[in-house]
């Protein structure tokens, strides 16, 4: 394999300096998430590493994940693609295409066997031999089998490539599966989100570049620093949810008022992402702020939970479960009873004030 630039190689060639190239460390260990403590080692793999060669294809989907990626504001998705990775194939953010193009994989997965990331979005559909998605004449079940063999590990993009999305909700006429159900015996990664936030995208593919390996994984294969909390714990409309103050209705007072949307079919309680911190659109907003619940796009089998406005039957509170009534209920009693603990309070200050008074009156004057 010939020898690629690492990022401070190519910082070096652009004669940028040696401040600029470490503050560029710093906000890459931030959007990593990782903690400052690991600065140095940031800094140290962005000197030594070469640039890794990925090969992204593209199976069952619609290209969102894709649209997504290109919108990553920190670090731009032209760094990402241009500066820490060395995109090799990706038949939809390439310029070449038909055969040509289709030759120049095998020649990348023939010169980087064993050394390359493969990221896959969308599902794979199995059913009539795959026929239902082709790519470059060929099954993409063939073609995922031929790139995986020499992958170094997986990024599965999305929740088609993770779970199987929407092409395997029921009745699944297509029989569609995610990556890891055809593929085995490598490393994986899901990224699940429909699409992922583009700075998880380009956050998980960087780690890799990195430090050469995978970022640390929850139980189901997602990496912790952006799954690792419910889209209900990093919520700011959870106060509302604390206090019992549940809109009924989209278009009703507490609806206008902000208050929280688990009645309305939000799935914040269950979901798993970083929409609640990292936001969209570099920070701007995501569905509930802008007022809709939580569909749980990146939750396994999202489309076949339900109607996105039924709530859920039941919600984890701490040490019990309670549904939304009874949280209500709760809080309605806490508040009832601290307004009539407030009313005999008052009573008995006023009663305390009037015997005063009285007494007072009373004294002869001298």
């Amino acid at each position: 394999m010939e020898r690629k630039d690492s990022l401070w190689d190519l910082f070096q060639k652009r004669d940028l300096s040696r401040r600029t190239f470490l503050k560029a460390c710093v906000t890459i260990t931030g959007m990593l998430g990782l903690s400052p403590v690991m600065i140095p080692q940031v800094v140290t793999a962005a000197e030594q590493k070469t640039l890794v060669p990925v090969i992204w294809l593209h199976g069952h989907e619609c290209t969102g994940c894709d649209e997504s990626f290109i919108r990553s504001a920190s670090p731009l998705a032209s760094d990402v693609v241009l500066n820490m990775i060395s995109l090799e194939y990706s038949d939809t953010l390439a310029a070449a295409a038909g055969a040509p193009f289709e030759h120049h994989l095998q020649a990348v997965m023939q010169k980087y066997n064993g050394q390359y990331i493969l990221a896959v979005e969308g599902a794979i559909p199995l059913a009539d031999n795959g026929i239902y998605c082709m790519v470059g004449g060929k099954p993409f079940t063939t073609v995922l089998q031929e790139a995986a063999k020499g992958a170094l590990a997986i990024i599965e993009y999305g929740s088609c490539a993770a779970w199987g999305g929407i092409q395997a909700a029921k009745p699944n006429p297509t029989k569609s599966v995610s990556v890891s159900d055809l593929i085995s015996g490598k490393p994986i990664i899901k990224v699940p989100g429909c699409p992922p936030i583009p700075e998880v995208m380009t956050g998980v593919v960087m780690h890799y570049a990195l430090f050469g390996q995978l970022p640390p994984l929850d139980s189901k294969g997602r990496p912790k620093q952006f799954f690792g909390n419910r889209i209900h714990d990093t919520c700011y409309r959870r106060p509302f949810f604390d206090s019992g103050m549940f809109a009924e209705k989209f278009d009703d007072a507490g609806a206008k008022a902000g208050w929280c949307l688990y009645k309305v079919g939000c799935r914040g309680p269950e979901a798993y992402n970083s929409c609640g911190n990292m936001r969209w659109w570099n920070g701007l907003s995501y569905p509930i702020q802008a007022g809709h619940g939580c569909i749980g796009c990146s939750q396994n089998n999202f489309w076949d939970n339900g109607s996105f406005y039924e709530r859920l039957p039941n919600i984890p509170i701490p040490n019990t479960i309670a549904n939304a009534d009874k949280v209500g209920m709760v809080a309605a009693g806490v508040a009832a009873a601290g307004v009539v603990a407030h009313g005999v309070i008052s009573a008995m200050t006023k009663g305390e004030a009037k015997t005063h008074q009285d007494n007072a009156d009373r004294r002869p004057e001298v």
